[in-house]
């Protein structure tokens, strides 16, 4: 049997239809605004990925048992600008990250605003909800830098 290729091109689609799919999210529709967290310990796995980075960190729990956090930052091209690095994070790298937890409390995850190094360095995350830092664009923002006379 002889198979042509618009039958396979609409096979795939078919197929590719039925795989999940993880949809980008607003950080108002997971994480909670009224609920920072502040983590430290030491990264235990990176996941450089698009959309979002993610940095896991294991943290002394209640009753001094170790939990790992999952802590999501902006994308790989965010975090790179604002010089957090692959080499940065790596495994064993000891970190403070200051952030917001999901809505679902029983979840250990995370979104991050700032990460902050042994050495002092504080980097911000690339965090689109709370403590993002204003960078001109917001026009609200704009409004209120008009030039002094």
């Amino acid at each position: 049997m002889r198979v042509t290729r618009p039958i396979v091109i609409a096979l795939s689609l078919v197929l590719a239809g039925a795989v999940p799919v993880w949809a980008h999210h607003a950080f108002g529709a997971e994480f909670d605004p009224n609920a920072p967290i502040r983590l430290q310990g030491k990264v235990v796995k990176l996941e450089w990925v698009n959309p979002h980075a993610w940095i896991h960190i294991e943290v002394t729990g209640k009753g001094g048992k170790p939990e790992v956090w999952m802590v999501e930052g902006g994308t790989p091209n965010t975090l790179l600008r604002r010089g957090l690095t692959r080499q940065s994070l790596t495994f064993g790298t000891e970190l403070i990250v200051d952030g917001y937890q999901t809505k679902d409390h029983s979840l250990k995850r995370a979104n991050g605003r700032d990460v902050t190094f042994t050495d002092g360095r504080k980097i911000f995350m690339g965090s689109s909800g709370t403590g993002a830092p204003r960078d001109g664009r917001d026009p609200v923002e704009a409004a209120k830098k008009k030039p002094v006379p």
